[in-house]
């Protein structure tokens, strides 16, 4: 496989995730980013913890799905990830709910 094959199969790949997002963004309450994964999900909870006078953060999801387009099964019951970096949690408004994608 050659690297333009790569770029060209990575490239459809992340346009099929865009267009799972599209379809499932409407069935969640919240998006919450960390360093590594972007998620959907119906609930979350971030809870502050401290050891040896580091922060890091444990943060639990219910109901949730990864955009990672090399997982096959991306809709996860509960989801806990612990970090040291930031994390970001938005509710989504109703009016976010409606993705266009443009046409191709």
């Amino acid at each position: 496989m050659s690297a333009e094959d790569l770029e060209k199969y990575e490239a459809e790949m992340e346009l099929q995730l865009y267009r799972e997002y599209r379809d499932v963004v409407g069935l969640f309450s919240y998006v919450v980013e960390t360093e590594r994964r972007f998620y959907l999900t119906n609930h979350v909870e971030v809870t502050p913890r401290s050891t040896d006078g580091e922060v890091w953060f444990e943060v639990t999801m219910a109901d949730a799905w990864v955009w990672d387009m090399y997982r096959q099964a991306r809709f996860v019951k509960n989801v806990r990830v612990l970090t040291f970096k930031d994390v970001n949690v938005e509710e989504l408004a109703r009016t976010e709910l409606s993705v266009d994608l443009p046409e191709s």
